[in-house]
C-alpha cells in the first residue's frame, strides 16, 4: 500500500469515529465546507479543520501577533499580555471546554487561533483610528473580526488566500467576545453567501450580534471573554491602574479575585450549564456577576486616562501614515515601503479588486506595533544629513 493511501486510510478511521466520540451537536471534520474543492491526495493525514489550523498557524499574519498590543501600549513591561498570548490563552480555554462538552477541538482551535489575526497594531485604539479614516474615505468602516476573514481568505499567500473551511471563517467573523453573552447557541445552515451577507451587515451596522453556525465557535467566543477578563486585571493591577480590592464586592465573592480563580469559576459553570444541550451557558448568578465584571474593566482600565496620554499622538500618526500611503500608490512612488513590503508580487485579482484606499487599510492593519512606530520615525520624522550632494 502506497503511503499516501495510508494516511488517507488513517483519516478516514479518524473521521469515522468522530460520529461516536463527539457529541450530537459537535461539528463532524467531514463535514467542512470550502469555497474551492481541493486534491485529497495532498491531504494526506490531516482533517480538515486540522488543515486550517496549520495554515494558520503558518500565515505571515500570525507571525506578526507576537508584536501586536492587546490591550495596554507604548509601555515597557515584558509581563503585560501581548496578542500572541492572548490567543494562546484563548485556544487552550476554548479546547479545554470543547474536550468536557465532546466537541471538534481541532476546529476550536482553528478559530482561536485565527480569531484576532485581523487586529490593528495599538489594539482596540488602532482599531478606531483605522476605522475612522476608512469611513472617511468612503470605504466603509472597519472591524478586526472582518478583516481576519479578509487576511486569511483573500491577502495571504500573495493574495491567493488559504481557502479555509466555512466553519473557521464564520467563528472568526462572530467571535465578538466584547459583547456579552449568557447563552449562544449555533445559528446553523449558513453557506458562504451567507458569511459575505453578515460581513455586509456587520460593515453596515457594528452592534449587529452574529451568531457562530457551530457549537465550537460558540465556545471560543465564550472563551475569549474568559482568557481576557481576568488577564487584564492583572495587568491592570501590575501597572498600578487598580488595586485588588477595587473589584466589586459581588464579582469577588462569585467569580474571585485572581485570574486562575475567575478563569477556573467561568469555565465550570459555562460547562456544567451546557452538558447534553445544543448550546453553551453560563448560570444567571455567574453570568450577571461577569456582566458586572467587564461593565467595570471598561470604566475602570479600557477608559482609564492613565494609559490614554499617548492616544492623541498615535491617532495623529495613523492620519499621516494613511495620507501618505495614499500618495504613494497615486503617484506611483515605487520606493514606497507599501509597494516593497506589500504589493510586491501580489496578484492579479487583488491588485484589480482593492481600491488605494483599501491596499492602504489591508497595509497599516497587518502591521505590528513596532512596525508601525517604524514607518512613522522613517516617513514622518525629519532626519539628519551630513551633506545635500
Amino acid at each position: 500500500m502506497k503511503s499516501n493511501e495510508l494516511l488517507a486510510g488513517i483519516r478516514a478511521d479518524l473521521d469515522e469515529r468522530e460520529g461516536a466520540r463527539f457529541s450530537p451537536w459537535a461539528c463532524l471534520s467531514r463535514d467542512a465546507i470550502r469555497l474551492r474543492e481541493e486534491d485529497e491526495v495532498n491531504q494526506g493525514h490531516r482533517q480538515n479543520f486540522s488543515i486550517d489550523t496549520d495554515r494558520i498557524l503558518h500565515s505571515l499574519a500570525y507571525s506578526r501577533y507576537i508584536d501586536k498590543t492587546q490591550v495596554f501600549y507604548l509601555i515597557k513591561n515584558d509581563h503585560i499580555t501581548h496578542r500572541v498570548l492572548h490567543v494562546q490563552l484563548v485556544s487552550k480555554i476554548a479546547r479545554t471546554i470543547g474536550r468536557l462538552l465532546r466537541l471538534n477541538e481541532d476546529l476550536i482551535e482553528g478559530v482561536a487561533l485565527g480569531h484576532d489575526i485581523g487586529h490593528t497594531p495599538f489594539g482596540h485604539d488602532g482599531e478606531r483610528f483605522l476605522s475612522d479614516l476608512c469611513e472617511s474615505h468612503n470605504i466603509g468602516r472597519f472591524l478586526h473580526n472582518i478583516q481576519g476573514v479578509r487576511f486569511l481568505q483573500e491577502i495571504e499567500r500573495k493574495g491567493k488566500g488559504w481557502n479555509l473551511t466555512l466553519q473557521v471563517l464564520d467563528g472568526i467573523l462572530c467571535h465578538n467576545g466584547e459583547l456579552h453573552s449568557q447563552a449562544l447557541e449555533p445559528q446553523k445552515g449558513k453557506k458562504f453567501e451567507t458569511l459575505d451577507r453578515e460581513v455586509r451587515q456587520k460593515k453596515e451596522d457594528a452592534s449587529l450580534d452574529i451568531w457562530p453556525m457551530t457549537l465550537e465557535g460558540c465556545v471560543v467566543r465564550m472563551a475569549d471573554t474568559i482568557s481576557y477578563i481576568g488577564r487584564d486585571i492583572e495587568d491592570a493591577i501590575r501597572l498600578g491602574l487598580i488595586r485588588r480590592r477595587d473589584i466589586p464586592e459581588k464579582c469577588r465573592r462569585i467569580l474571585g479575585d485572581t485570574n486562575g480563580t475567575i478563569v477556573y469559576t467561568l469555565v465550570e459553570d459555562l460547562v456544567a450549564n451546557s452538558l447534553a444541550r445544543p448550546s453553551v451557558n453560563f448560570s444567571i448568578k455567574v453570568g450577571t456577576a461577569l456582566k458586572q465584571l467587564k461593565a467595570f474593566n471598561e470604566e475602570s482600565i479600557y477608559r482609564n486616562q492613565k494609559v490614554k496620554a499617548q492616544t492623541p499622538k498615535i491617532k495623529l500618526m495613523f492620519e499621516l501614515l494613511f495620507e501618505k500611503y495614499l500618495r504613494d500608490l497615486e503617484t506611483g512612488n515605487e520606493d514606497s515601503d507599501i509597494f516593497r513590503g506589500f504589493l510586491d508580487g501580489m496578484s492579479p485579482e487583488y491588485m484589480a479588486e482593492a481600491s488605494t484606499a483599501e491596499i492602504v487599510r489591508d497595509f497599516i492593519a497587518g502591521m505590528t506595533d513596532e512596525y508601525f512606530l517604524n514607518q512613522c520615525h522613517k516617513n514622518l520624522v525629519p532626519q539628519r544629513m551630513t551633506s545635500i550632494s
